[in-house]
């Protein structure tokens, strides 16, 4: 693994707002009060992967009842994420689990890079939230035909199962391989701009996500469905 050091992937940085109109510093500022205001138990953190989820019934369904925030931003890469986050977003909060999802967004660094950037995102975590579990969420693969941004997600996430192991704390999920067929294409029915997913595709995440977050939570799947009949 390489130093954060001589990381580009690890220097926390915010996104820049060539538009002028604050909108992501906006967020941040949102999440932050989120902060003050709230109690959560799982913490989401990540791009618009992340972000998006609370848009579709699952979230209400599956996430909402484990006390969840969600701090997604669209377009978030490791550097930004590793940035708010050492910027308010974990401050007077003391979750029991964190989902982390970042890394799609990383197109000027290497699959070593993102992964190490991930990774220093996680060890933050866990210096912060020590008593918190950490799960990090595979890249999915993007683009509906084999191409070299797929092929750098799934290098990412071979790194990130053998680096993520060493820090106790950690888990890794990987559900990539759901939404790839035998063919080698994804369904716009999965993902409906083949890299964004719809409704089935959060759906097909949700299962084992989910059932990861209730042991982590201490509670059986069946407990836990049992309360939100």
């Amino acid at each position: 693994m390489s130093g954060d050091d001589l990381n580009p992937a690890a220097v926390p940085q915010p996104v820049e707002d060539p538009h002028g109109d604050g909108r992501w510093l906006s967020q941040h500022a949102r999440f932050v009060q989120e902060c003050k205001d709230g109690e959560p138990e799982v913490l989401f953190v990540g791009d618009s992967m992340v972000q998006l989820m609370e848009q579709y019934e699952i979230w209400r369904e599956m996430f909402s009842p484990l006390h969840a925030l969600n701090f997604g931003l669209a377009g978030d890469t490791t550097c930004n994420v590793l940035w708010r986050l050492q910027n308010g977003e974990l401050q007077n909060i003391r979750p029991k689990a964190v989902v982390l999802w970042v890394g799609t967004n990383n197109h000027g660094h290497t699959a070593e890079q993102v992964a190490g950037g991930i990774v220093a995102i996680a060890q933050l975590l866990t210096n912060r939230l020590p008593k918190a579990k950490i799960v990090v969420l595979g890249l999915l693969p993007r683009g509906e035909r084999p191409n070299p941004l797929r092929e750098k997600n799934a290098a990412v996430n071979r790194l990130l199962c053998s680096w993520l192991p060493r820090l106790g704390q950690a888990s890794f999920l990987d559900v990539s391989k759901e939404f790839v067929h035998s063919d080698g294409t994804i369904g716009s029915q999965d993902m409906f701009d083949y890299l964004h997913l719809t409704s089935a595709g959060y759906r097909t995440l949700a299962k084992p996500l989910i059932d990861l977050l209730l042991q982590i939570l201490e509670e059986t799947p069946e407990d836990r469905r049992a309360s939100l009949v």
